[in-house]
């Protein structure tokens, strides 16, 4: 059986919010949950950016059941590797031994702020495989010294490690992120349900290993009034990664998206409240190998209403998948 998952999405509520949203939905018995990692949102209309390790640790003290997870964090440009495992290692003891490290190789839109460049796509990779390297030897513990192509780390040390480290995801959207996540995760991330990626994990050693994927939706009552929110706030995603990941900022989004009509966004996005749209949705996935689907609902404001209607409605639905 898929699990369903619920996302805090730090673009589109403030740190408040997302925490008793959070909290709602484990109420509401969403499986897991995941949390973007920005500083930056998509288009200015979603209006937010928290930080997302407080929203994390906030979110570790006021719920008691459901799993969290960085859905991604880039542990290259705007955080060193050294500190990515100090904030993990420390979320798995608040949350005691319920969180998760999803990495990847991230975005201009959020890493160009502290004007370091942003590197090619293969650079990204390769600077992403040595982070993971780097994280994996502070989290194995004692005094970590490191000279690499890309990072450099004199005499560090965790000095609060859980007993239970927390499991790495990579993000993947090719053959070579594949093989990253295949040798070095333990579980792999996608946001679209291509069986293909995790065909590749699979040969690269991920084999058995979960893994976890993302489906935008927005629930309504009034279909009209979600498709106008959807293409407000979400037609960035229509992009792909090979775009969304290069673009520097939101007004790059508005100029990227100018001709995306929301009809184009109906095509992909579920919206409204039938729920055979949204079980229809997910159904890709599971049919290409996820074991989790975390789903994001579109509008900071409307939140509690979807939780409600996800855990009458929608979720028993999905339970049959």
């Amino acid at each position: 059986m898929v699990q369903i998952g619920y996302t805090m999405m730090t673009e589109q509520a403030g740190p408040r919010a997302l925490v008793s949203d959070l909290v709602a939905a484990e109420r509401a018995g969403f499986d897991f949950s995941v949390t973007s990692d920005h500083y930056f949102p998509w288009l200015e209309s979603q209006g937010h950016a928290s930080y997302a390790w407080s929203v994390l640790g906030a979110a570790a003290q006021a719920t008691t059941r459901i799993p969290l997870m960085t859905y991604v964090t880039c542990p290259t440009v705007r955080y060193h590797p050294v500190v990515v495992a100090q904030k993990a290692a420390t979320m798995q003891l608040l949350s005691q031994g319920r969180f998760r490290l999803g990495l990847g190789s991230g975005e201009n839109l959020n890493e160009h702020v502290v004007g370091a460049g942003w590197p090619s796509p293969q650079v990204r990779l390769e600077m992403l495989d040595e982070a993971v390297d780097v994280i994996r030897a502070l989290f194995e513990g004692g005094n970590v010294n490191h000279q690499g192509a890309f990072f450099d780390v004199a005499n560090a040390r965790l000095w609060d490690l859980p007993d239970e480290l927390p499991p790495i995801g990579i993000a993947v959207s090719g053959e070579r992120s594949c093989a990253i996540a295949g040798r070095s995760a333990d579980l792999v991330i996608a946001t679209e349900p291509k069986s293909e990626l995790l065909d590749a994990f699979d040969r690269h050693g991920g084999g058995g290993k979960p893994r976890v994927g993302q489906l935008p939706v927005c629930y309504d009552t009034d279909r009209d009034a979600a498709i106008a929110r959807a293409h407000d706030q979400f037609r960035w995603f229509g992009g792909g990664w090979p775009v969304n990941a290069e673009l520097p900022g939101p007004s790059g989004f508005e100029g990227a998206t100018r001709y995306v009509t929301p009809q184009d966004v109906a095509k992909a996005i579920p919206c409204g409240d039938d729920v055979t749209a949204f079980v229809d949705a997910v159904r890709p996935f599971v049919e290409a190998g996820f074991t989790e689907v975390a789903l994001v609902q579109i509008g900071g404001e409307h939140q509690l209403p979807f939780i409600h209607w996800a855990e009458t409605k929608l979720m028993p639905a999905l339970r049959e998948l």
